[in-house]
């Protein structure tokens, strides 16, 4: 059996003793060979949230539709608590799909074992697929996780028959290695490629910080990792790959560094880099370390970031662990009236204080409704009656995004819809608003007349131009009613959160539309279902001699609109 590791160097000595290629960089080079697309890691994030309204629970709305009820079940995200945990998917393999090609539809099969160079030429002669036989060859050995021998054989089979081997292949044989952590192999691609090409494009360094961070040449990823922030923004998968080279390494100060970066730079780090600085080992972890870690609570408290079990396990692992104190972690739940099932502690409410409550009010009002671009979303004059008519009336106990909550059903018509939901909270003694467009004023399949006209008789309406934005209004109408005051939309106001002038302001904001959005996880004409209210904040929160984390349980499917469970409670003990 051959070695490809000297016969790459050999190959690379052979090819700068004919200067067939000398000192090219990617961009003398790419005329000569085919460029794969290169695996640039995508952050997929998923929302986990769920909402929590001041309905009283002795209305709850717990009627779930009968089994012989058609249920139309809403789509995208819906808002809860926890809208702002960016989950980043594992990226345990280098998802070897980003290498799209025209041609993987041919059934030629791979071999099981390394071939000769004859052998390969046959299977060449057999194959019968387009495009390219040596890409397909190794598109099918990334998407299988071949045996590297294999690979080598080829690339081996390649370089004897055209005197060198392309870009295109060298790449596709560097994520083959970063897939299957072959650190020497790793090793050797990273310095031919580097030799042969100089500088390499923002795939290849991304790969590169992924297969040496955990190695002992780990500072190469941090080199890559700065030659990266000169093309693009790195990923929070490269900062975090670094962060736990610098750990594992014993820089705690550099993984420090890299970490206040990646949040400088509006990153979400994945639970694993965090996990990484909460396992730090003792020597590590002094007065100023152990500080910085209380700071990453908090930063999960102010994200509203739910950890999952292996992290909370970490967590709880480390707190134990503290020099000279002794603290008690269980693992619990909390009651409906928001008590610790094992320390007896009331958790935070979920409603804003009257001093916070008018700070956000005033702060949304100056930021949303009367901000610079106010009059793209609305007209000077129907921003003026509307204010009006919203002072002119008693508060208002719920505000509806008509349009929005009429979409619920693909199946009813719009107006139906509308007029089933707000029929049911009217029906409860609710004050209502509904806000809707003019186009539903006239009469079509999906607006019937007569359903508006009923709509118009059982609550207060006003309909806006087609064109304008009826978030601002809707918001200005809730915070106007009052503290109790509720509303409901799928919308998760992503975009006005971000117009507020302050982090402490878009934190109050967040915490008000947790304790006030509706929710309602399905639609069904006869049973109308909205999430029940929590009395309690599901963040992690703490005092001088507790902390109260709420985690995803191994195992346990959450829908966008729950909320975690599970607890770990954290007692310091005197």
């Amino acid at each position: 059996m051959f070695s490809f590791r000297l016969c790459c160097h050999a190959w690379y000595r052979t090819v700068h003793a004919s200067k067939v290629f000398v000192h090219h960089s990617p961009a003398t080079f790419m005329p000569c060979v085919s460029r794969a697309r290169l695996y640039n890691p995508v952050q997929t994030i998923s929302i986990t949230c769920s909402a929590n309204s001041p309905v009283d629970r002795d209305n709850s709305f717990k009627n779930y539709p009968r089994r012989s009820e058609k249920k139309e079940y809403t789509r995208g995200s819906v808002f809860s608590a926890g809208s702002a945990n960016i989950r980043s998917k594992d990226c345990k393999t280098l998802v070897a799909d980003k290498f799209s090609f025209a041609h993987t539809k041919s059934k030629m099969t791979l071999p099981s074992e390394p071939l000769s160079a004859d052998g390969w030429s046959s299977l060449k002669s057999e194959y019968k697929g387009g495009g390219s036989f040596e890409d397909h060859v190794f598109s099918q050995m990334i998407k299988t996780n071949a045996d590297l021998n294999i690979a080598k054989s080829f690339l081996s089979y390649v370089s004897a028959r055209d005197g060198d081997v392309t870009y295109n292949l060298l790449l596709k044989y560097l994520v083959l290695c970063v897939q299957q952590k072959n650190t020497g192999e790793v090793y050797d691609m990273y310095d031919i490629m580097k030799s042969k090409f100089g500088a390499l494009e923002t795939g290849v360094y991304t790969l590169l910080i992924k297969g040496l961070s955990g190695t002992d040449r780990w500072r190469d990823a941090i080199t890559s990792l700065e030659t990266l922030k000169k093309f693009q923004n790195p990923s929070a998968a490269n900062y975090g790959e670094c962060i736990k080279g610098a750990i594992k390494h014993g820089d705690e100060q550099l993984a420090w560094t890299l970490y206040d970066e990646m949040l400088q730079r509006d990153l979400t780090p994945h639970e694993d880099t965090i996990r990484s600085l909460f396992t730090a080992h003792h020597d590590l972890q002094d007065e100023a370390f152990r500080k910085r870690l209380i700071n990453v609570l908090t930063y999960l408290r102010e994200n509203q970031i739910y950890p999952r079990q292996p992290l909370m396990q970490s967590i709880k692992s480390w707190f134990e662990r503290i020099p000279n104190e002794t603290w008690k972690g269980q693992l619990t739940k909390v009651t409906d009236n928001g008590h610790c099932l094992a320390c007896k502690e009331q958790l935070e409410s979920i409603h804003l204080t009257p001093k916070e409550y008018n700070t956000l009010k005033k702060d949304v009002i100056d930021s949303i409704l009367k901000g610079e671009d106010v009059f793209r979303k609305t007209t000077p004059e129907e921003l003026q009656s509307f204010l009006q008519y919203v002072d002119s009336q008693p508060p208002y106990d719920i505000v509806v995004d008509g349009l929005n909550i009429a979409y619920l059903s693909k199946t009813y018509p719009l107006s139906a819809t509308l007029l089933s939901v707000v029929s049911y909270l009217a029906a409860r003694g609710k004050r209502i608003l509904v806000l809707g467009r003019k186009h539903m004023l006239f009469n079509s399949s999906k607006w019937a007349k007569q359903d508006i006209r009923r709509l118009q008789e059982c609550v207060d309406c006003f309909f806006l131009d087609n064109i304008s934005l009826d978030d601002p209004f809707l918001l200005y109408a809730c915070l106007s009613s009052g503290n109790h005051c509720c509303f409901i939309t799928r919308d998760l106001l992503r975009d006005h959160k971000a117009c507020l002038p302050n982090a402490e302001t878009q934190r109050l904001f967040f915490k008000w539309q947790r304790g006030h959005q509706l929710v309602l996880p399905f639609y069904s004409p006869r049973n109308v279902h909205l999430q029940p209210i929590l009395s309690y904040d599901t963040i992690v929160q703490n005092t001088e001699a507790s902390w109260h984390i709420p985690y995803d349980e191994m195992g346990v499917k959450r829908t966008t609109y729950e909320v975690p469970n599970t607890w770990l409670c954290l007692k310091k003990m005197s």
